[in-house]
């Protein structure tokens, strides 16, 4: 298969991800079919002797020496270092070993240089962070003073664009272990021990002698060939066998797609493939950008977004009135299943302060119910990234807007709302949220740039003066948050349609401003001008109303009447199916009842919709996910009529 991508103009390649489950596997050299189980525990042993050996490789490497020699990119002859981890650390000499006894090829020590490399690589920032916060220790680590603040950012390298939070973080980390040993730790490498290494066969580091991966004619399936032991401690090479493994191409990857080769990891008991594949996408551009999507973060309200268009003349107005995603039912659950986690950990700790061996068992169980609850958490907050990623990318597609405004929230830090606010907010998935935007928008040739958030939610949208935010519309002298109220153009609104508006407006303006951050590979505008600022206001749209003034005489109307009942009686009995004559009233003939969804009533903490109060329009059509993480559509979308959210029980 060609390896080779052929772009067009406007196109540029683009590399991501799929996931994709292997099933069976069949043993070449003796035809013999592998289960799922059988082909898992191939993979478990070969991912073990990997693991081990990468770990050893860390823990002899896991010190400053080392790590800033690899981060400095030259060899002892300054010979600038191979782009592959395992490459470079073969330029060092730095070797990885196999259990006495055991015999793996060479593919197999790559793998687990490559590893070993990802992880000394990575931990290079934080050395680096770490060592300018002990540099620059604050008289009181709770509360730096400017002066020190200013101090702390020039001793980081990047510091100056450095949320707040993490700096804060890693003070708190350093109080801890000062308060445990009485000193300060001298270096990260100290206060943190060297990581876990995961399960899983980098096969990216391997060549054909190792593994390789084919398209099948259909273009729907792939084989997937690699060498796998049939041992746990292979003496040699005998006990390594050629194994082909099919694997069906989830939809997501298209037809036209270069795929590489996956990375096996071992979960829940079975092997999953990370499919690699490159396809060409159009090629987004960071300035030029005439109309913007605007999105703006909420607790209640997720997401509120809508869209401005930026003029000739130099105004912004905005297309619409906006739209929301809101998930208050997802977020109920997880707020749920963080509260059932809490009650778990504590429960746990109290056994294990109590050291009694007759509590083991118990926290074994614990143990396996904390792990169950914390994927169910994980599970949720995917699902509720993916939800909200695709509603906002469908937004920016619908308007025809090339690119896409977001908050740049990753310093706000949860406080003054009271703890349960607090930790609502702290363990929102913006992060998650803001990455599958920038995903999917990449496919279509969106780009997405963060803007600072200062003052996005204060200032009026109209004329930039602060903004007197009130508890609801009809209470306009009651102190409160949603609802915002300007003193000098008189526009009011809820406050996170006005952020939204404010935050598309600031990014079409500072767009020459747009930068590529070389570590995330994100756009981001890092700072705001004044004079740039001052120009960032929506600008009311002219209503053009058609002229109703009368012309002509009035055209004559017919005199008869609609009738407002039937001029036939109704039956006396129900018609038992969809046939026959409609009943008197507005019952529908088609169904004996509502459905289930209708009939439930359950509270803020399941996932389910209410049936009373806020009734969303899909709530009377079963249960689930997507029911329930509800998106307003925008002012160009016409609402279908909503003929079941008032419709009473039927007797």
């Amino acid at each position: 298969m060609s390896r080779k991508l052929t772009l067009a103009d406007g196109e540029t390649s683009r590399t991501a991800c799929a996931r994709a489950l292997i099933r069976a596997g069949v043993e070449e050299k003796t035809g013999e079919v592998l289960t799922a189980a059988a082909l898992t525990e191939r993979v478990g042993w070969c991912a073990d002797l990997i693991a081990g050996m990468a770990s050893a490789l860390l823990i002899e490497r896991w010190n400053t020496s080392e790590v800033d020699t690899l981060a400095s990119g030259v060899d002892a002859g300054v010979r600038k270092l191979p782009s592959n981890a395992w490459m470079a650390l073969r330029r060092l000499g730095w070797t990885a070993s196999a259990p006495d006894g055991v015999k793996v090829n060479d593919r197999i020590v790559r793998m687990a240089q490559e590893q070993a490399g990802r992880v000394l690589r990575s931990v290079k920032w934080r050395a680096d962070l770490a060592a300018g916060v002990l540099a620059t220790w604050p008289a009181d680590p709770k509360k730096r003073t400017a002066a020190e603040w200013d101090r702390v950012r020039g001793a980081i390298p990047g510091g100056e664009y450095l949320p707040s939070s993490i700096i804060r973080s890693r003070t708190r980390q350093i109080v801890s272990f000062e308060r445990k040993h009485s000193r300060l730790p001298a270096n990260v490498f100290e206060l943190e021990p060297a990581p876990r290494v995961a399960r899983m066969l980098l096969l990216a580091a391997c060549d054909g002698q190792q593994a390789t991966i084919e398209r099948c004619d259909d273009g729907h399936r792939a084989l997937l060939r690699l060498q796998l032991p049939t041992r746990p401690d292979p003496r040699k090479y005998a006990h390594w066998t050629w194994v082909a493994c099919p694997i069906t191409l989830p939809p997501t990857i298209p037809a036209d797609a270069v795929i590489h080769l996956p990375t096996l990891r071992i979960a829940g008991g079975k092997t999953r493939a990370d499919l690699a594949y490159t396809h060409p996408v159009p090629q987004t551009k960071r300035t030029g950008h005439t109309v913007a999507l605007g999105v703006d973060w909420g607790l209640g309200t997720l997401l509120s977004a809508g869209t401005a268009r930026l003029h000739d003349n130099g105004q912004i107005t905005a297309l619409g009135r906006g739209a929301q995603f809101r998930a208050r039912g997802v977020l109920a659950k997880q707020y749920r299943l963080r509260r059932i986690s809490e009650r778990l950990h504590a429960k746990s700790d109290h056994y294990q302060r109590l050291t009694d061996p007759a509590l083991d068992a118990k926290a074994a169980l614990l143990a396996e119910e904390i792990r169950r609850v914390s994927e169910r958490r994980s599970n949720l907050n995917d699902a509720l990234a993916r939800a909200a990623a695709r509603w906002t990318v469908d937004q920016a597609v619908a308007a025809g807007a090339t690119v896409i405004y977001l908050e740049d929230l990753r310093s706000m830090e949860a406080g003054g709302m009271g703890r349960t606010h607090n930790t609502r907010l702290s363990q929102t998935v913006r992060g998650q949220i803001a990455d599958r935007i920038r995903h999917l928008a990449a496919e279509v040739g969106i780009a997405v740039v963060t803007v600072p958030a200062r003052n996005t939610s204060k200032h009026c949208p109209h004329c930039l003066s602060p903004l007197r935010h009130r508890k609801a519309p009809d209470r306009p002298t009651t102190s409160g948050w949603k609802w915002a109220i300007c003193p000098g153009c008189g526009w009011q609104g809820d406050r996170d349609q006005g952020a939204w508006r404010r935050i598309a407006a600031r990014g079409l303006t500072h767009q020459t401003k747009t930068l590529l951050d070389r570590a995330s590979g994100a756009m981001v505008i890092r700072s705001i001008a004044d004079e740039l600022e001052a120009k960032a206001v929506i600008t009311a749209g002219k209503i053009n109303r058609t002229d109703r003034s009368k012309t002509g005489p009035t055209r004559p109307h017919t005199n008869r009447l609609a009738p407002r009942r039937r001029e036939v009686p109704s039956p006396a009995t129900r018609p038992c199916g969809p046939a026959g004559q409609r009943p008197e009233g507005h019952a529908p003939t088609d169904r004996s009842r509502l459905p289930r969804a209708a009939h439930r009533h359950q509270d803020m903490t399941t996932i389910s919709t209410p049936t009373t109060g806020h009734r969303p329009r899909g709530a009377a059509l079963g249960v689930g996910f997507h029911l329930h993480a509800h998106a307003s559509p925008p002012k160009w979308a016409e609402p279908t009529p909503d003929t079941t959210s008032r419709m009473g029980a039927l007797s």
